[in-house]
């Protein structure tokens, strides 16, 4: 029996969506995206949350741009997973966004095999990718020069996927970013 069901998001649920985001991220490659407000949009935006007995239990957030629409948050918290609600959230939106317009949709995600399956799942492809680098402490002074004056303590940088044998061999955390694409 399903016990969660979805609706527009309201601006009452911000806190509510922020605890669902950064839980669901915990034990992910995202981990240290951390947010303090929800964030807007510079395009129309589907705002979408499931909620089980009045807590927000799952997010996801659409943009579309001209004729492609872009999960840019897509979330479920790790107490509810697996009982639907991501899927449940895609099936409600995707028809929306084919109404706004949009004949395709994208999603960008990382090194993180439940993610990947979920997507290859509902018909998404990875159409490209490019690498993460997060650099702490020492690993910076490898990465990045600083301007005179400058200490950098740490920095996020993106780089060719033909460097990516050599920059995991070097830092830390290294991520794969994909794109995935599936036609509406």
């Amino acid at each position: 029996m399903r016990t969660w069901h979805v609706r527009d998001y309201e601006p009452a649920d911000e806190e509510s969506w922020l605890r669902c985001r950064v839980l669901s991220f915990l034990h992910t490659s995202y981990y240290d995206d951390v947010q303090t407000a929800k964030p807007g949009y510079d395009a129309v935006a589907v705002e979408l949350v499931a909620v089980t007995g009045g807590l927000v239990t799952g997010v996801l957030d659409a943009a579309v741009r001209d004729r492609l629409a872009t999960i840019e948050t897509i979330a479920v918290h790790p107490d509810h997973q697996s009982q639907g609600i991501a899927t449940g959230l895609l099936e409600t939106v995707l028809p929306r966004l084919r109404d706004l317009g949009a004949t395709e949709v994208d999603a960008w995600t990382r090194d993180d095999p439940p993610a990947l399956r979920w997507y290859a799942a509902r018909g998404f492809t990875e159409t490209e990718h490019y690498v993460h680098v997060h650099t702490r402490g020492e690993e910076t002074a490898r990465a990045v020069r600083p301007g005179p004056g400058f200490t950098v303590a740490g920095a996020f940088l993106h780089a060719d996927a033909a460097s990516e044998q050599q920059l995991r061999d070097t830092f830390s955390r290294v991520y794969r970013c994909r794109r995935f694409h599936r036609h509406l």
